[in-house]
């Protein structure tokens, strides 16, 4: 097939041909079809154009001249190509109205291929022609002379946009095509990586359906392709590995058939865990598991203070009972405990710190600050830390919540407004995202108005309990500062020595000697108040200067590096002033001063600047 393009009109001499297809989302570049110039060229007399270049051009009145002479719009070509295939392979929208109005038959098959205008659309990953063709009436059900319905054609050409459209306007992500292959089949077979096998399985397509000729399920397809992604996001999802095809082989029967020893491992790995999910012992302490991780975090850390405090002055002895000790805690995590739940594991050495803190501030400090008001300070500041913790963690932070239809609903308004693209459009959760929104890899979620997914919470920071980690981190950051405060008053009452009189070295040999505990509690102490003080201090900065989250600052200062032009953090839409910024962000009316604007960011895609009343769509 020729391009729609050139300085001369010239009559066409081919129609459309099956393109030689790589990885099945190339076109072979001497019949490549390219997106001509919307505007029509500049050609000195189009007078002479026949019909078909001028529809490839996109010359309307060319076009309306020769119907309107009698040419009769669905006379095919020698090929039994019509000139709507021609407009719909080009975009030509008016074209495509002007056709159907004159008595174009919008399912018309032709070309090699005998495909239909919308088949043509869709290869092209025209999304506006797709949507325009369905409204006429086109049937995306249709079959090609390859055997491929619409979406099994968006899936090979992996057009996402196109294939969330069709499967939103009520085609279903299980048809088949003429073999009895469902797209994600198709997908896991034909295109080697994560998409759009990923895509389609947002969709909640069959994992179990098989083929009508070798009973193949998609897992059969990835793993004859070699594709491991695919392999990968099917198994996670949660594909069998048992069922058998015509020939009476399982995934792994075909592994080993190809010798592809990486999808072996794979499904052999997969094949263990599922059989360990059987064990009812393993079953319950992966109920528990977060539970056992704690406990053996808690364990850890005992041990390792009792192994640094032992009387023992071998210092080799000591570090080879902690080598022992972390080679142990190797093989329990190995054995007993999954990865599921290993992003809690900083939060949970967080909370474990805490209770050895907690623990050396009641046995080693408290007697020397008996009958002080300290005593208050530290016990006042734990409970605050586990209130503010708990509810950083159990709160809400704003996961944008939708229905499947309402997601289907959003992508069908989304793509006939021209916006379903990933500025407005997640195409993790398939939804429109609001205003300051942003998607967490981590969580799998939406998250109105994003700040971050903190490690030390094991959980998104958003408009719902961002207040909740602002007094988490001050509350970690005074625990920490009374600690440091006891250990030196420990270290003034017990140590022999000072550091004004004996100098750093042989002050520092004391305090080692004096407890070790003591110094490894220090060292804990020193590492997390470090973090929260620098965490909280950037924060309200944030909050009160810049009225930003954390993510809208990196992202903006990323883009004003890559554009290389002087920009202010200062001067956005969100910065209402530093003591508006407080009012709005905590809620506070200063006793009538101030009124707090009240915003549901989980709804908001516009925002209005209260000066000059912009409408701002992003930052």
């Amino acid at each position: 097939m020729e391009r729609a393009g050139g300085a001369e009109c010239q009559s066409h001499s081919h129609g459309p041909h099956r393109p030689h297809v790589h990885n099945w989302h190339s076109i072979h570049a001497d019949k490549e079809i390219t997106k001509p110039p919307e505007a029509a060229p500049l050609v000195e007399d189009y007078s002479t154009c026949d019909i078909v270049k001028a529809t490839q051009y996109g010359i309307l009145e060319r076009c309306k001249e020769l119907v309107e002479a009698g040419f009769d719009v669905r006379q095919p070509d020698k090929e039994n190509v019509t000139l709507l295939h021609w407009a719909a392979i080009n975009n030509r929208l008016d074209l495509v109205k002007f056709y159907i109005s004159k008595g174009s038959v919008v399912d018309q098959l032709g070309g090699d291929l005998n495909s239909t205008p919308l088949h043509w659309a869709i290869r092209q990953g025209h999304l506006s022609m797709v949507i325009l063709l369905l409204k006429c009436g086109a049937d995306p059900s249709l079959i090609d002379g390859e055997g491929f319905s619409s979406v099994h054609l968006a899936v090979l050409f992996q057009h996402m946009p196109i294939i969330a459209y069709l499967i939103s306007k009520g085609q279903s992500v299980d048809s088949t095509d003429v073999n009895g292959q469902t797209p994600l089949m198709l997908s896991a077979f034909k295109i080697i990586g994560p998409e759009p096998t990923r895509f389609l399985l947002k969709f909640n397509p069959s994992l179990n359906a098989v083929d009508k000729v070798q009973k193949n399920t998609a897992l059969h397809w990835a793993v004859i392709a070699g594709n491991i992604d695919a392999v990968d996001l099917l198994l996670e999802a949660g594909s069998s590995i048992d069922i058998k095809n015509v020939k009476g082989d399982t995934p792994l029967d075909l592994a080993h058939q190809t010798q592809n020893h990486l999808i072996i491992h794979m499904l052999t790995q997969e094949e263990k865990m599922r059989t360990r999910k059987k064990s009812r012992l393993l079953r319950t302490l992966e109920k528990y598991e977060v539970f056992l991780m704690l406990v053996s975090c808690l364990t850890l850390m005992w041990a390792v203070g009792y192994i640094l405090d032992l009387n023992s002055d071998s210092w080799l002895l000591k570090g080879s009972l902690l080598v022992i000790l972390f080679l142990a805690m190797i093989l329990f995590v190995r054995h007993f405990l999954g990865f599921k739940n290993l992003k809690h594991l900083p939060a949970i050495f967080m909370l474990s710190s805490i209770v050895w803190m907690s623990t050396t501030w009641f046995v080693w400090f408290l007697p020397d600050l008996v009958g002080t008001v300290f005593q208050w300070f530290f016990v006042l500041s734990i409970f605050g830390f586990l209130y503010y913790f708990y509810k950083t963690w159990k709160t809400d932070p704003g996961f944008i919540k939708a229905s499947e239809e309402e997601r289907k609903k959003s992508i069908v308004t989304l793509a006939e407004a021209g916006c379903l693209d990933f500025r407005t459009f997640c195409t993790s959760c398939l939804i429109k995202k609001p205003l300051r929104s942003m998607h967490c890899l981590t969580c799998n979620a939406c998250v109105a108005r994003y700040d971050q997914h903190c490690l030390w919470t094991g959980q998104c920071v958003g408009v719902g309990n961002h207040y909740y980690f602002i007094l988490f981190l001050f509350f970690l950051a005074m625990v920490g500062t009374w600690m440091l405060y006891g250990t030196l008053l420990y270290w003034s009452e017990h140590c022999a020595t000072t550091y004004q009189q004996d100098g750093a070295w042989t002050y520092f040999t004391q305090i080692v000697s004096c407890s070790p505990w003591v110094l490894y509690i220090f060292a804990l102490v020193c590492s997390h108040t470090s973090w929260a003080s620098l965490l909280l201090i950037i924060q309200l900065y944030q909050i009160v200067f810049l009225g930003l989250t954390s993510y809208e600052r990196i992202n903006l200062i990323v883009q004003s590096k890559s554009s290389k032009q002087p920009f202010s953090l200062r001067r956005t839409p969100y910065n209402q002033g530093c003591f508006q910024n407080i009012a709005d962000f905590f809620q506070c009316r200063g006793f009538g001063i101030f009124k707090p604007s009240a915003v549901d960011w989980t709804k908001q895609y516009t925002l209005s600047h209260p000066a000059k009343g912009k409408s701002i769509h992003s930052v």
